[in-house]
């Protein structure tokens, strides 16, 4: 097959025209426990590295924790009662404040570089995993969800969580060891202060609790919307011809102004909530230091204590009362990348193609014989495109469908090479139920060349390679000729290795097509499928493309959907469907005989070309 499962035919699908849904119910709030615990699973690579980050951690917490330690000491050697200065114990505290400051960096700076390291490692997993999945999703997957939405989830989402994994990751770690063990040095230090110093932290959880509640709402709005922007960009985009034809620059400009709007609008409010929780803490911190600064000063007049021990329990204090705030702050950042990782999550969690059956065969070659039987399909449960669809098709022959807009004609390719899987009835080649075959196979008998030729950004030689990876050059060569576009690239720049933008954008469209035939012809299908290759070419190109499509018809199983009705006149076999139905089957004699409405589409066509 041409283009893998690359080249799927965009359906126009009943009740989503005109629309993309987002998938799922994301107004909903998200489990954040199992989120989370989802999103930890990542790390089971990581092992190793976590556990030296854990000891690392804890051999700079023990630093940090002796700090204090060391600031009371040497406090206390320079005591004002007696009027003397202990030097040698001065010397040293102030020596092993030295070592501990410098081996905190040291450790902190290594520590850092291990969590950047892995959390890229796992951010570059969960990419590859989401990338992976969205190859092994249904075609109608894509043909309901805005591509900027998913583009959205596999960048922003992802890096979101990536951002918050570095940043956060130690944060978590170090906090939680230096509130324990600050928490243990203060009652050693004195038990009555330690009383004093716990009256803040109930505020910080109930500060916390009411401050996540609401940002964790916020950020998963405000992901959503981030999504919806990136789509309107991306169609904005893609369409820039139309937008700019129909002079609608003003019309997408107040579009993505009411959706940036009301990103800024949810950005801001979540900023602002997470933004009041560190000068909320700063105040409930202060409020701590002033009663263990009140009831030290008392006791140290009581002389129950000395002022070393007070200048080490208001560090320890702030030693344990900062990693409350770092650990409320890190739970508030943390909302964002959960909110981030539910929506990477909700297309993990997508239904993926059916599976091929155990005994499903590889098929190599076939002959090309298809036969529909009392074949039933809606897009929808309930609503049926085709309704009990039979015809069979001999090998080698051309077999057109025509009719109205939505009649079923690309749904009947779209379940030949089985995008779509029937409702009801079956679809045999050769004989074999075309389930019985694995997919791959099955796509690889397959050419298509569609109304909207889609080019990747690569040189012409790559696009048409793209057929078949393995070809060599003069096969490229002779494939372009055959397509009857070997002139035309010969005179680019730089011949077969001329760079394409994107989708081709800077050949014209009759290029494009003679293009996508190349690249047709050299999969050398068993089965050829044309939908509407000609519809938007000049009559000089259409010339050359319909040259190019019978050299690549010749001897293989052709289906043409085509609404130039002269084109197909030459056709073994014209399906005219109506409704989901095959109201009229036959020759183009045989139909015009008829009198049908095969005859009056063909006389009212040619009728109007007359009199154009």
């Amino acid at each position: 097959m041409s283009d893998g499962k690359n080249t799927s035919v965009n359906v126009p699908i009943p009740g989503f025209r005109g629309r993309r849904k987002n998938m799922g119910p994301a107004e909903k709030p998200k489990n954040f426990k199992n989120t989370l615990k989802r999103l930890w699973g990542y790390f089971g690579s990581e092992r190793k590295t976590l556990i030296i980050i854990f000891l690392l951690t804890i051999a700079d917490s023990t630093v940090v924790l002796l700090e204090p330690y060391f600031i009371g000491r040497a406090v206390d050697a320079m005591s004002i009662r007696n009027g003397k200065v202990d030097f040698n114990l001065l010397t040293i505290m102030i020596v092993a404040l030295t070592v501990s400051y410098l081996g905190d960096a040291v450790l902190v700076l290594i520590q850092g570089f291990l969590v950047s390291s892995s959390s890229q490692r796992i951010v570059k997993s969960m990419r590859n995993n989401l990338f992976l999945k969205l190859q092994k999703l249904p075609v109608m997957f894509f043909d309901t969800n805005s591509h900027g939405d998913i583009m959205s989830r596999l960048s922003n989402d992802i890096d979101n969580v990536s951002t918050t994994i570095s940043q956060s990751a130690i944060q978590l770690m170090s906090g939680i060891i230096t509130i324990v063990g600050s928490l243990v040095m203060m009652i050693i230090l004195s038990p009555l202060l330690t009383l004093a110093s716990l009256v803040t932290v109930p505020l910080v959880f109930l500060l916390t609790k009411s401050i996540a509640r609401k940002t964790a709402k916020l950020f998963k709005s405000q992901q959503m919307e981030l999504g919806k922007l990136n789509g309107h960009i991306e169609e904005n985009i893609s369409g820039i011809h139309v937008v700019k034809a129909f002079n609608h620059e003003e019309k997408t400009i107040k579009e993505f102004d009411s959706i940036n709007d009301r990103l800024c609008e949810i950005g801001l409010k979540a900023q602002i909530f997470s933004g009041f929780l560190m000068p909320i803490m700063n105040v409930i911190n202060n409020i701590g230091f002033a009663a263990v600064a009140g009831v030290g000063g008392i006791l140290a007049v009581e002389n129950m204590i000395t002022v070393g021990v007070i200048a080490s329990f208001l560090s320890y204090s702030r030693q344990f009362v900062r990693p409350l705030s770092n650990l409320a702050n890190v739970f508030n950042t943390l909302q964002s990348a959960v909110a981030g990782a539910e929506r990477v999550f909700e297309i993990l969690d997508q239904k993926e193609e059916k599976e091929d059956t155990v005994d499903a065969k590889k098929v190599d070659k076939i002959n090309g014989q298809v036969k529909f039987k009392n074949v039933h399909f809606g897009y929808r449960k309930d609503v049926d495109i085709l309704k009990n669809v039979s015809f069979e098709a001999k090998a080698g022959e051309t077999i057109a469908l025509v009719g109205p807009t939505g009649a079923g004609k690309t749904t009947i390719v779209n379940l030949l090479t089985r995008f779509y899987d029937v409702t009801k009835g079956e679809i045999f080649i050769d004989g074999i139920n075309i389930k019985d075959f694995t997919r791959d196979s099955l796509r690889r008998c397959f050419g298509i060349v569609l109304q909207d030729t889609y080019l990747f950004t690569g040189t012409i030689k790559e696009n048409i390679k793209y057929g078949n990876l393995s070809a060599s050059y003069e096969k490229i060569k002779l494939a372009a000729k055959m397509a009857n576009a070997h002139e035309f690239i010969k005179r680019l720049p730089k011949g077969y290795d001329t760079v394409l933008s994107e989708s081709g954008a800077n050949l014209s469209q009759g290029q494009r097509q003679l293009l996508a035939i190349a690249r047709a012809i050299l999969t050398e299908p068993s089965i050829l499928i044309l939908d509407e290759a000609t519809s938007s070419v000049d009559t000089r190109t259409e010339l050359k493309i319909q040259e190019a499509m019978l050299k690549l018809m010749e001897g293989r199983t052709s289906f043409i959907i085509a609404h130039r009705l002269s084109t197909i006149r030459d056709a073994d076999k014209i399906m005219v469907i109506d409704g989901g139905r095959i109201i009229e089957m036959g020759s183009h004699d045989e139909l015009i005989a008829k009198k049908g409405k095969y005859y009056h589409m063909y006389f009212n066509q040619f009728k109007n070309s007359e009199e154009e």
